[in-house]
């Protein structure tokens, strides 16, 4: 064998030893996925002489970063070591020291991440003090791994507005109820378990207040009995129609409701679910429903990085329209309900031709049960495929 040949493979073998510890450092991040938002999901290991003696993941906000758990765990030996991380490391002062003066401190020798930081904050600063400190930076492999485990913090951090999914589930012929509104159930008992752990995996959950009034749901982000810290339920309601006893704002004095509502609705139904202990939120109004742009908008004010939207039709058609969405997840039973007057998944005026409409990209799709869950992105950009 050549020189050459013998060092394209040293060059192969050392690529496959570092994706197989940044791959290691997913599974370590997704340990915060419940805790870590508005921040990222981050793992770490410190890697020295083929042997992990480091390990760590962000668990949320001011607590320690990844980076500073591995090499505390590391300790004296952390030095000369290698860092992998999936997340470039940060180099500003926020709740916690910038970790790129840890990992200097420790005489780390290797930086191995997947990609940049897009904090403005960050964004190439903690690799660029790395290589300053004569430490070896390597980035780039695994990196559309890496941003699919971190869309929510990468949506939300460039554009402040939280990182929207709208989920439904829906009959095969497209209908989220019956005429008369009710929906329970049209998926298996499976895909709604499934539907929980997404909800678990957001901070907020948005519903009309037609959904409201039709299911009366409790919109519960429970973790093993426990509400998931920091949830928010949100609800649109134009008008105030949300009735008074909903179990929803019998929930809200333990967790946040807020209903968003246009400014003509009554100040005294305001009043009253105020005093329900709900926070009644007036923004601007399309064709007098709530704007949905300024909801997001508020939201993102409150660090609210993720939102699952969960309808009815009219919410969705809303947010499609309005270009708010990042994802769709939709639950599919092999259920044909009919009836033209049976309620769609998404509703408005519809297109006016087969062209228009919202187009979606496929992502992914497994089976739930009996169910199928069907995953898209929108297609942003005319021409698009």
């Amino acid at each position: 064998m050549s020189g050459a040949a013998r060092s394209r493979r040293r060059a192969g073998a050392d690529e496959a030893r570092d994706e197989s510890y940044l791959r290691a450092t997913f599974a370590l991040a997704r340990q915060g996925a419940l805790t870590a938002s508005p921040n990222p999901q981050v793992g770490a290991l410190v890697v020295r002489g083929g042997r992990v003696i480091g390990a760590g993941f962000h668990r949320g906000p001011g607590s320690d970063h990844a980076e500073v758990r591995a090499l505390r765990q590391a300790g004296d030996g952390a030095r000369g070591a290698t860092l992998y991380v999936n997340l470039e490391p940060c180099s500003h002062h926020g709740r916690t020291p910038p970790c790129v003066d840890a990992i200097r401190a420790a005489a780390i020798r290797r930086v191995v991440a997947c990609h940049v930081d897009p904090n403005p904050r960050v964004r190439g600063r903690g690799f660029a003090r790395l290589r300053q400190a004569g430490i070896e930076v390597s980035f780039g492999l695994l990196e559309t791994e890496a941003r699919a485990l971190n869309e929510t913090y990468l949506r939300f951090i460039v554009s402040r507005r939280p990182f929207v999914v709208m989920k439904a589930g829906m009959s095969l012929d497209g209908r989220i109820a019956v005429a008369s509104g009710a929906s329970r159930w049209i998926t298996s008992a499976a895909s709604r378990r499934a539907a929980g752990r997404l909800r678990r995996g957001c901070d907020a959950v948005l519903v009309g207040v037609g959904t409201v009034i039709a299911d009366d749901p409790t919109l519960s982000a429970a973790v093993r009995g426990r509400e998931k810290r920091g949830f928010l339920r949100v609800v649109l309601d134009s008008r105030l129609r949300i009735p008074a006893g909903a179990r929803l704002l019998r929930a809200a004095r333990l967790r946040g409701v807020r209903i968003y509502t246009t400014r003509a609705a009554p100040a005294a139904r305001a009043r009253r679910l105020e005093r329900a202990g709900a926070t009644v939120v007036r923004v601007g109004s399309r064709a007098g429903r709530v704007d949905p742009r300024a909801v997001v908008a508020d939201l993102g004010r409150l660090e609210v990085a993720s939102v699952l939207v969960e309808g009815g039709g009219e919410v969705h058609a809303s947010f499609l329209a309005a270009g708010l969405v990042d994802k769709v997840a939709l639950f599919i039973a092999p259920h044909l309900l009919g009836g033209r007057d049976a309620v769609p998944v998404v509703g408005g005026r519809g297109a006016a031709d087969p062209a228009a409409g919202f187009r979606l990209r496929f992502r992914g799709a497994e089976r739930v049960g009996p169910d199928l869950l069907w995953i898209g992105t929108p297609v942003r950009g005319r021409g698009e495929r």
